[in-house]
């Protein structure tokens, strides 16, 4: 992955937020300056796809996203650290919904209630082009090994994240082996929804909250808390 702009990795660190899910996600409307935030990122982690689509990973530079964003290279070292790491939003866009969703849903209810819901319940991309984008995304990490590495690293970090929400429901701690089995069988259903639908050469393609109810409801015998 290309490296950290010098004197950027600490602003970075501060100020990605990568990977989303290792936060503490939240249902309700975030503050002015966080939404803006997220909008740039996406903004870029856009730009950066069409640029990777065009050219491939090794043919596109930080300069050149940071350039198709409208921002300065300086500035995009301070949402990412490397060019590869841009794409992120849209990589963790189902598993920030999950995740947020399983930290608010009641104690009194299970869980599995949570996941799987209803197809309106559950996110779709905002528009047709960041479906596009995504889905771009998503078929590139079968061809460039640094978008699937990130890919695979967004999904290993939303699986200790969902360790951490089970376990403070059923009582476990997240290392326990129930709460780490049942986060892998979630992040897993997740991912091979996402996967499933990408590359799908189907052009009659279900929609991806679609996709992605029906991984969960696959998945729900072992969600049950």
């Amino acid at each position: 992955m290309e490296a950290v702009h010098a004197g950027g990795a600490q602003e970075a660190a501060s100020a990605t937020g990568e990977p989303a899910v290792g936060g503490s996600a939240r249902l309700g409307r975030p503050p002015l300056t966080e939404r803006r935030k997220a909008a740039t990122r996406l903004e870029i982690a856009r730009e950066a796809v069409r640029l990777f689509a065009e050219r491939g990973v090794a043919g596109t530079t930080a300069e050149d996203i940071a350039a198709a964003a409208g921002i300065s290279q300086r500035t995009l070292w301070r949402y990412t650290s490397s060019k590869e790491l841009c794409v992120s939003p849209l990589l963790t866009y189902a598993l920030d919904f999950v995740t947020a969703l399983m930290r608010s849903w009641p104690r009194d209810r299970p869980l599995a209630e949570a996941v799987v819901g209803t197809p309106s319940s559950l996110p779709d991309t905002a528009a047709d082009t960041d479906a596009e984008a995504l889905r771009d995304l998503v078929l590139l990490t079968r061809t460039e090994p640094g978008l699937r590495a990130v890919w695979l690293q967004v999904h290993h970090d939303a699986e200790l994240v969902f360790a951490e929400v089970i376990a403070e429901r059923t009582g476990h701690r997240p290392d326990d082996l129930e709460p780490r089995v049942q986060a892998t069988v979630l992040n897993g259903a997740l991912r091979i929804a996402v996967e499933q639908w990408a590359w799908s050469a189907d052009p009659q393609r279900a929609p991806l909250s679609r996709t992605i109810h029906r991984a969960l409801g696959i998945a729900r015998s072992a969600l049950s808390d």
